[in-house]
C-alpha cells in the first residue's frame, strides 16, 4: 500500500526554525497539504476547525505542550483516534514511555532525516488503516 500523501498534515512547534524543517522534509516525502500551528493550544483550535489526518507535534512547548496535546487529543471524541507522532530531542525511554501512554502512535528524536520520517509516517498511517479496517 502506497503511502497517502494528499492527506492534510498538522506541524506543531514553537521554533519557526524547526516547523519550517518539519514542512520541507514532508514536501520532500511527497506531502502538499502541511499547516502549522506554534503551541498546543493553537493546534487544538485548528484541530477542531479542519480535519486533519496526521499530527506532527514538539514536545516542549509553552503555554501547552505536545504532551498535554496529546492528551486533549486523546480526549475529544472527534480527535481520539487522529494519528498522532511526538518529535522531541529527549531520547529518555521514560519520555517515550510516557508519549505512548498518553496515546502517542510514535516518537522521533532529533534530529532527523526524511526517510526516518517517512518509515515513522509510513507506519503511523498503515496503524490508523488496520485499525479502522473491519474485523472478519
Amino acid at each position: 500500500m502506497a503511502l497517502d500523501t494528499s492527506i492534510p498534515v498538522l506541524i506543531i512547534d514553537d521554533y519557526q526554525t524547526m516547523l519550517r524543517i518539519v514542512r520541507n522534509l514532508l514536501k520532500r516525502i511527497g506531502f502538499t497539504d502541511v499547516d502549522e500551528a506554534r503551541d498546543g493550544r493553537e493546534a487544538l483550535e485548528k484541530l477542531k476547525a479542519r480535519p486533519y489526518g496526521l499530527v506532527i507535534s514538539d514536545w516542549n512547548m509553552a503555554p501547552m505542550t505536545g504532551y498535554e496535546l496529546v492528551q486533549q487529543v486523546r480526549a475529544h471524541p472527534m480527535l481520539q483516534k487522529l494519528p498522532f507522532i511526538m518529535v522531541t530531542a529527549e531520547a529518555r525511554s521514560e519520555n517515550v514511555i510516557a508519549a505512548k501512554q498518553a496515546g502517542v502512535d510514535n516518537y522521533i528524536v532529533k534530529p532527523f532525516s526524511a526517510e526516518t520520517l517517512r518509515a515513522k509516517v509510513s507506519t503511523v498511517l498503515g496503524l490508523a488503516v488496520r485499525a479502522e479496517a473491519p474485523s472478519i
